[in-house]
């Protein structure tokens, strides 16, 4: 029996432009290795790949579709070329592999499957808008998005800030791009006028927006966010 290939997590970039300048050498060397690829978005896996510099012809890439519409049934599918030998790269639509992405459920068959499974270094736009607001690094939680239905988010909001501070802890949360300024404004109008609000906006562009203010600070001059990518961060202290 053949030994199986790697599966290897690849980082994207957070948008469009040079992939090489928020991607490391070593990340880009394993990239140009490979020529089969686990993909949520081929169009944009392609973008990614000629902006990383590739150096195979696009065509002879072979890319295979994991998307929130996969189901659970056809993940063994996925995984064959693996188990009969060959290396095979998870590339998101941006960001990390496998964090607010369907790849998870691919990585953990991987491992049932006796697969190796090998991270690599790259842009994640939870870790890198952590980092950057001044909120609690130390205990922090990632929720992903929050409910469509006003009146649940309302009430899952005023949950969230309620135990950032039983709990002393950040919430970190995110939201399809063309809702932002739904959220925002659901925020503004469900949040304590102190708790504090980052909004860390189109991260590693040129546009990028990184700001930690209290809810009633932004309530004076609420930004613009629609169909910007924006991690979302709340804390309100102890005591």
């Amino acid at each position: 029996m053949d030994k199986p290939g790697t599966l290897y997590l690849i980082p994207t970039a957070l948008g469009s432009g040079d992939a090489r300048t928020v991607l490391p050498e070593s990340t880009l060397r394993q990239l140009s290795a490979l020529t089969r690829f686990i993909v949520e978005n081929p169009k944009s896996a392609r973008q990614f790949l000629k902006a990383a510099g590739y150096p195979h012809p696009l065509q002879g890439v072979e890319l295979q579709t994991l998307d929130e519409h996969t189901s659970e049934a056809a993940l063994p599918q996925l995984l064959e070329p693996l188990l009969a030998g060959r290396d095979c790269g998870l590339l998101p639509e941006a960001g990390c592999p496998a964090v607010a992405d369907p790849g998870a459920m691919l990585v953990r068959l991987a491992h049932e499957r006796g697969i190796r499974v090998v991270p690599l270094v790259g842009p994640s736009a939870v870790l890198l808008a952590l980092m950057a607001s001044g909120l609690n690094g130390q205990r922090f939680a990632f929720h992903g998005y929050l409910p469509v239905d006003k009146e649940e988010r309302r009430l899952k909001l005023q949950d969230l800030e309620r135990d950032s501070q039983r709990a002393d802890r950040t919430q970190v949360f995110i939201e399809a791009p063309y809702r932002n300024d739904a959220v925002l404004h659901a925020i503004l109008d469900a949040c304590r006028a102190d708790t504090l609000l980052c909004l860390a906006t189109d991260i590693t562009l040129a546009s990028e927006s990184i700001h930690t203010r209290t809810i009633n600070a932004w309530k004076q001059k609420p930004p613009e966010l629609n169909r910007r990518p924006t991690v979302f961060l709340l804390y309100r202290a102890v005591g």
